[in-house]
């Protein structure tokens, strides 16, 4: 067992899998030689050869059009896309094509396919580099949504993705890439794509966060932990299907739900989280339930990123005001 950063445990699932499966194939620009614009794929070119780590032109839609194709052949393709906001031009595959592609053949293909992209902001990046466009992919029929924020989390979770039958969206958190580590065993075991997870026990709100804001949330309830305040706090980790069952177990021990993400708030997925418990268990509730998101913008460039992003202060503050007035 070794300390890994997330990309490191990022890398070491993907030399797991291709070296169990021959099937497994990477693709994506610069995942070759340069082993990927955050070196998640580094030594998979030396280890595996050119045929099951290909270096794509600079083309988008290609990695989207090609993956699909190789899936519905049997290969199992893991294709990465620089930044999260370089998805775009691929969307004619992915919305169209490989979510669609079961449903469509009534079973006889499937895609089976994963689609990685480091995605958020909090690395000074310019324009496209720093979307925060989860929900997006969440609303697609036909997709599963996993967002890693540990090193085990993201190993066992590209495991399960690679295995999984159909097509998985696998947004890595990338400011949070080399400064969060922890042990990870190199034992091949999967996570399941459709659980949450508690981090942190609490008695008096439940938080609900995802991805790079995992960190400041576990600041912010230590935080609040020493001025009497205990909050219990959930990643998420899978955007599509929501694990609502542990959401709502810790909702009834709490009475107070409060959602925090990097992603502009306007439909976000911190939307379809309270209307679920809103519809699910309003009579838990002992106050409204609360966002603390991005703003309805897009992300800033680096002089002004810190304003968007959410602080540990931001969280502590909000908390401590749904704390007060209500039973």
């Amino acid at each position: 067992m070794a300390e890994l950063t997330l990309v490191e445990a990022v890398n070491l699932a993907l030399h797991y899998e291709m070296e169990k499966d021959e099937k497994v194939i990477v693709i994506g620009e610069d995942v070759g030689d340069n082993g990927g614009v955050f070196r998640a794929t580094v030594g998979l070119k030396d280890k595996f050869g050119l045929r099951r780590v290909i270096d794509s032109p600079l083309a988008e839609a290609l990695i989207g059009g090609v993956s699909v194709g190789m899936a519905t052949q049997g290969l199992k393709p893991v294709a990465e896309f620089q930044f999260q906001g370089f998805v775009f031009p691929a969307l004619e595959h992915l919305i169209c094509h490989a979510a669609r592609m079961r449903n469509r053949t009534r079973g006889r293909l499937t895609c089976q396919a994963v689609f990685r992209a480091p995605f958020g902001g909090g690395i000074h990046a310019p324009e496209h580099h720093s979307e925060s466009v989860e929900a997006l992919f969440a609303h697609i029929p036909g997709f599963k949504v996993v967002i890693p924020s540990s090193p085990q989390r993201a190993y066992g979770f590209l495991l399960a993705a690679i295995r999984s039958p159909d097509p998985v969206m696998f947004f890595e958190p990338k400011r949070i890439y080399r400064t969060v580590k922890s042990n990870v065993d190199d034992n091949g075991q999967a996570l399941p794509l459709d659980t949450c997870y508690t981090l942190r026990k609490g008695r008096d709100l439940t938080l609900v966060t995802w991805g790079a804001c995992v960190v400041e949330s576990l600041q912010a309830a230590n935080t609040l932990s020493k001025q009497g305040i205990e909050t219990e706090v959930i990643d998420l980790a899978s955007i599509k299907p929501i694990d609502m069952a542990t959401i709502l177990k810790s909702i009834q021990k709490t009475g107070r739900l409060l959602v925090v993400h990097e992603a502009s708030k306007n439909c976000g997925v911190g939307s379809e989280i309270l209307a679920r418990v809103c519809e699910e268990a309003m009579c838990l509730l002992k106050a409204p339930p609360k966002r603390l998101t991005g703003m309805d913008t897009i992300m800033p460039y680096y002089r002004n990123e810190d304003l968007f992003l959410i602080q540990e202060q931001d969280i502590v503050l909000q908390v401590k005001d749904m704390m007060e007035g209500w039973l």
